[in-house]
């Protein structure tokens, strides 16, 4: 059984190409149903068109209360019925309007450790801790997202990242880069295939 994934994606959506490659190369036994981005110029959508998948831009209207918004996200991705959601560089904090309509089934994937530079900006805030002296090494990790608290749902699995004393800034984003798609895609893997075995759950 084929599971269905909706990913939602405001940036370049490099976590969403590796999630297609994936599947294209038989490793990810899923199909993305829907790429949504809040930014009608991300070039998430453009990937996801180029990959012959649905791409819906829905921009927050002037004024609109969060959880307003999350009501409309809601019923878009509701549409597409999905297994899971995906949240690959989704940059809006997502209120129980949302994730109360999809619950144990929306995965995040965020470049820090558990408890580590929540929120945004999070590798320039581990390089500049390296460079201070206080840390060695950041992270990655991919969690649960069961409520509105940030970067902080149960782990599903985490990988550290050498902070070298010869990286610049871009060479540390290039291989946490990489090891978010690795551990996404181990983790997706891992989570469809308990999804198959209790489809019940969800």
């Amino acid at each position: 059984m084929t599971s269905r994934i909706v990913v939602l994606a405001s940036g370049t959506g490099t976590n969403l190409a590796a999630i297609l490659d994936a599947i294209d190369s038989g490793h990810l036994c899923a199909q993305v149903e829907a790429v949504i981005s809040d930014r009608p110029d991300a070039p998430a959508l453009r990937r996801s068109l180029e990959a012959l998948r649905p791409a819906v831009a829905l921009k927050v209207r002037p004024g609109e209360q969060r959880q307003h918004y999350d009501q409309r996200l809601a019923e878009v991705v509701r549409r597409y019925e999905p297994d899971w959601i995906v949240l690959a560089g989704w940059m809006r904090l997502l209120s129980m309007a949302f994730l109360g309509e999809f619950p144990g089934r929306v995965v995040n994937l965020h470049p820090a450790l558990p408890g580590e530079f929540p929120g945004l900006h999070a590798i320039d805030r581990a390089y500049a801790a390296a460079r201070a002296g206080t840390i060695d090494r950041t992270g990655v990790m991919v969690h649960l997202v069961p409520d509105e608290g940030v970067d902080d749902g149960p782990v599903l699995a985490t990988r550290e990242v050498a902070i070298l004393g010869s990286d610049s800034l871009a060479d540390l984003y290039a291989r946490v880069r990489v090891v978010e798609h690795e551990l996404l895609i181990e983790v997706l893997s891992r989570q469809l295939t308990t999804h198959r075995s209790h489809p019940e759950d969800h």
